[in-house]
């Protein structure tokens, strides 16, 4: 994508150094991440595109722009646009029941008490439809969440993990005959549904998610370097990935060069968090998003899909503060809706960060973080590696340094 001067695009450029600044001065001079990508662009051209620090500090190697980073849960975005690439063939309805497609869920029913394996269960109020995964209203959860013995279940068999040899359809197997926390579309619970996602497009198309990903959309958008697996020709530009120690130093945690589960042949391929990317290849699919389904004449979905899919899907339109039932969440949850695969911003206001009513955005485990805001043109996105995601709140304070850049 085309560069341009900050100023040719509504940017102050002095105002949109202290994006740098902040980052280099509270974060990687203090230690605190290894290193940064941050991308702003506006109109369809590339405002600010700056590394920081390093992306591998054990081997002395720069953060580069063309930094290839697990995104995790940024994948859950792009699993979504692949799925309603076959609503808009008419294969589903978000109304079908999941069980239409994945027979295993057939007999799910809602915990009532107990502990894996000896689980009271009572029946769900209604079926789990296609729309109650991509917004996670499906009752599901994650296994990290640890607020219950539903996710200590999930812990016990490894759902959120990928055992040698595993394949999606093994996972969804083994998560469908466990109960739900809440009969479907009664709450929304941050869960392992776009995962399930993932399978109903294997289960459409024919293909394995990877092909199906490759084929629709990550080829035909330019996107080289996104993927489920780390080409072994390109693991030198793989970012080392990092967490904060008990003395608050960062310790390592993935080596790129080491035994990394993202380099080499997989058989399991997470829908929800399985992927990687480079800024320069996310930019092209939240702008394909942005234009309304298309970039450079190629379209992936139809204009009315994309304001279907980013619109609040929430019942009555309600806020995830009205129907979560835990605490976590890729973004602030007070004033922000979901649509399929992204959160929306209702009010900015309500959530005490600057931005537009409209924006979608959503982040991963890592810390990356993106959001496509509409009404202003505009596309951020910003690329680390440091695990848990809530370490810092990168999101809050971009926005502050962007926004008010905007002059």
């Amino acid at each position: 994508m085309k560069h341009a001067d900050p100023s040719e695009l509504g940017f102050s450029a002095q105002r949109l150094k202290r994006v740098d600044d902040h980052l280099r001065r509270n974060y990687v001079d203090a230690g605190k991440i290894s290193g940064a990508l941050t991308l702003v662009a506006r109109a369809g051209r590339v405002a600010h595109l700056s590394p920081l620090g390093m992306r591998d500090i054990e081997r002395g190697v720069a953060m580069t722009r063309d930094t290839i980073f697990r995104i995790y849960s940024m994948t859950k975005p792009i699993t979504s646009v692949a799925l309603m690439s076959l609503y808009e063939e008419g294969r589903f309805r978000l109304s079908d029941p999941v069980h239409k497609f994945i027979p295993a869920f057939a007999d799910t029913q809602v915990y009532a008490s107990g502990k894996y394996p000896a689980f009271i269960t009572s029946p769900v109020e209604r079926p789990m439809n296609v729309r109650d995964l991509l917004t996670h209203t499906s009752g599901l959860t994650y296994g990290f969440m640890y607020r219950n013995n539903i996710d200590r279940a999930y812990r016990h068999l490894d759902i959120d993990g990928t055992k040698p040899g595993a394949t999606l359809a093994d996972r969804i197997e083994t998560l469908a005959a466990l109960p739900l926390e809440f009969s479907p579309g009664s709450a929304w619970n941050y869960s392992v549904s776009t995962d399930v996602c993932g399978h109903l497009v294997e289960k459409l198309s024919g293909m394995s998610l990877a092909d199906f990903v490759r084929s629709r959309i990550t080829e035909p958008l330019g996107m080289p370097d996104t993927g489920f697996t780390v080409r072994d020709s390109e693991v030198g530009r793989f970012a080392a990935n990092y967490t904060r120690g008990l003395d608050k130093r960062l310790r390592l945690i993935d080596d790129p060069r080491g035994d990394s589960p993202w380099v080499g042949d997989k058989t399991f391929f997470s829908g929800g968090g399985g992927m990687v990317s480079t800024a320069g290849d996310y930019l092209r699919f939240c702008q394909m998003l942005l234009n309304g389904g298309e970039l450079d004449r190629v379209r992936i979905l139809g204009r009315k899909t994309v304001e279907f899919m980013t619109r609040n899907h929430l019942p009555g339109g309600a806020d995830l503060t009205e129907l979560t039932t835990g605490l976590f969440s890729e973004i602030e949850n007070e004033g922000s809706g979901f649509g399929l695969g992204f959160s929306v911003n209702l009010d900015p206001t309500r959530g005490g960060v600057m931005g537009s009513v409209g924006e979608f955005a959503w982040g991963g485990m890592a810390s990356t973080v993106f959001w496509v805001d509409p009404a202003e043109e505009l596309i951020v996105i910003f690329m680390t590696q440091l695990v848990p995601s809530r370490t810092f709140d990168f999101r809050g304070q971009l926005k502050a340094l962007v926004y008010s850049s905007l002059v």
